[in-house]
């Protein structure tokens, strides 16, 4: 069982980061997503090192459970908060962009705490 959380984990950490990238490097298509969902730009390297946090805490959560449980809660909690932006943006044709990520850091938590 802890082998498969250490793997989900690092799966969900390294999504995670290179969506917490995206928020430095400012893709076009990015830029164009949170215009629509009405997310000031200015928000962009606060909204990236809050998922960077999260993947630090991913990893670290690997040698101490209690950090990842309180990392992997604050990403779910960030990606469900991307879903109620794009929902109240009424894209729902984005809806699916954030559920990898989310279902990811769902599947560690549970993980996590099955391994305990």
């Amino acid at each position: 069982m802890f082998t498969a959380y250490v793997v989900v984990t690092v799966l969900a950490a390294a999504a995670s980061a290179y969506s917490a990238s995206n928020h430095y490097v400012r893709p076009a298509w990015m830029l164009d997503n949170m215009t629509g969902y009405g997310v000031p730009h200015t928000w962009l390297p606060a909204l990236g090192a809050a998922k960077a946090a999260g993947v630090l805490g991913l990893l670290v959560g690997i040698a101490v459970p209690a950090i990842a449980v309180a990392a992997s809660a604050g990403l779910i909690l960030y990606y469900a908060g991307a879903v109620a932006v794009i929902l109240r943006a009424r894209r729902y044709a984005h809806l699916p962009a954030p559920m990898p990520f989310l279902l990811l850091v769902v599947g560690s938590l549970a993980l996590r705490l099955a391994s305990r």
